[in-house]
């Protein structure tokens, strides 16, 4: 059964929520640990529109495809869902973000560009790895070794590290992706994050899990996750 988030702020979940509580994984922890980062961060750099959003409970759902309405995601801004115990990234991506993508300077550092490898779905095989330039969806595990990178969508000199174009920052072990996905040279993750089958049911309805009409992608053929 699909599922909508409706972005409402951190629910703390109760034993009689969920029931028996499962013992938590390495991957759990990071996923919580990099969530609340990014939402310190977002504070901390004074910019509200780029911080890190929290999946409400009902977004945790596994299976299905999930329903993700657009409509309360301000550009700039970043929501987590969970797909097929997947955490999946959704951001709005506004002209500015958009124009970076296509820098030279960024597109010399990258080491798939052009998307060669099958790590997405072919209705997202261009500069923007996505059906809509506007809205990135991708699978937020690092191919390292499976952390969970972290959001810094701004240019910076000096944060996350020195130099930064913007995008992704893996800080088990310094791997790099831009807001496309795209993975840096010379970093430990071999490839370009994944991009789940996904469709725009309307202009304001994201369903992750389901390819659109016509269109034959397995995720299960991509190289990494």
């Amino acid at each position: 059964m699909a599922v909508t988030n409706e972005m409402s702020p951190l629910h703390t979940m109760s034993a009689s929520d969920t029931g028996p509580m499962p013992s938590p994984t390495r991957r759990d922890f990071l996923y919580v640990m990099t969530a609340a980062f990014g939402v310190a961060g977002g504070v901390a750099s004074l910019v509200p529109m780029f911080s890190q959003m929290n999946p409400d409970a009902a977004t945790l759902a596994a299976g299905g495809p999930v329903d993700l309405d657009l409509s309360k995601l301000e550009p700039g801004q970043q929501i987590v869902v969970r797909w097929q115990d997947h955490p999946v990234f959704v951001i709005r991506r506004p002209a500015k973000l958009l124009q970076g993508l296509q820098d030279p300077k960024l597109i010399a550092r990258l080491a798939d560009p052009n998307s060669e490898e099958a790590q997405q779905p072919p209705y997202a095989k261009n500069w923007h790895r996505s059906a809509n330039p506007e809205y990135g969806v991708l699978v937020g595990i690092c191919t390292h070794l499976g952390c969970i990178p972290t959001f810094y969508p701004n240019a910076s000199s000096s944060e996350p590290i020195a130099d930064w174009l913007g995008g992704y920052f893996c800080p088990c072990h310094g791997s790099k992706y831009d807001l496309a996905g795209r993975v840096f040279n010379g970093v430990p993750a071999p490839y370009n994050l994944p991009i789940p089958p996904y469709r725009f049911v309307n202009e304001s309805m994201l369903r992750i899990g389901e390819n659109p009409p016509g269109v034959q992608f397995d995720f299960g053929s991509i190289l990494q996750i």
